[in-house]
C-alpha cells in the first residue's frame, strides 16, 4: 500500500473509532448527568457526593458500551487486565472531573443548579480527553501487528494463486 493510501487507512479508522466512542461516551454523558441531577434532586447529598455517584453509574455504562460496541474488535483476552487498567483510568478520569465542579463548587462558590450542570459537564469533557487517549493506549489494545500480518498470510496461501498453470504430467 502507498504511504497516502496508508495514512489514509490510518485516518479513517481513528474517524471511526473517535465517531463509536463519542457515541457511548455521549450516552454516558446523558447517564452522567441525568444520575447527578436525580441524585441532587432528590437527596441531601453534597454536590461532589452526588456527581461521584452518578461518574461511578456512568463509568459501568461506558465499560459494557466501550467493551461491547467501541472496541469490540479489539484483543480480548485478559479480561481481568482490561478492567482493572479500565477501572484505574477511570478513577482518574473521576478525580479531573470531580476536580474541576469540586473547584468551581469550593473553591470559587458556584454552587447554583446552573453552575453544577455547567463544570460537571466541562470536567467530563476534560476527562474524556485523558480517557480516549488511556483506553485506546492502554486498556483496549489493538491487535498486535504480527497477530495481522499471520492472518493475511494464511490467507493469502489459501487464496489460488493467478497465473500459475498446472503442467499435465508426462508419461
Amino acid at each position: 500500500m502507498s504511504e497516502p493510501g496508508a495514512l489514509r487507512t490510518r485516518v479513517d479508522r481513528l474517524v471511526r473509532e473517535v465517531a463509536k466512542f463519542g457515541v457511548v461516551g455521549g450516552l454516558g454523558v446523558l447517564v452522567n448527568l441525568g444520575v447527578f441531577n436525580l441524585v441532587r434532586h432528590f437527596t441531601d447529598l453534597a454536590v461532589v457526593r452526588a456527581s461521584i455517584i452518578a461518574t461511578v453509574v456512568a463509568i459501568a455504562f461506558n465499560y459494557v458500551g466501550f467493551r461491547y460496541f467501541t472496541y469490540r474488535d479489539r484483543e480480548k483476552s485478559g479480561r481481568t487486565k482490561e478492567l482493572t487498567l479500565f477501572l484505574l483510568f477511570s478513577a482518574v478520569g473521576m478525580v479531573i472531573e470531580n476536580g474541576v465542579l469540586y473547584a468551581a463548587t469550593y473553591g470559587f462558590g458556584w454552587d447554583t443548579p446552573l453552575a453544577s450542570n455547567f463544570f460537571k459537564f466541562f470536567g467530563i469533557g476534560v476527562a474524556t480527553l485523558f480517557r480516549f487517549w488511556s483506553y485506546r493506549t492502554w486498556v483496549f489494545k489493538a491487535l498486535p501487528a504480527k497477530e495481522a500480518v499471520q492472518t493475511a498470510e494464511s490467507f493469502l496461501e489459501q487464496a489460488p494463486r493467478q497465473g500459475t498453470r498446472k503442467q499435465p504430467d508426462r508419461v
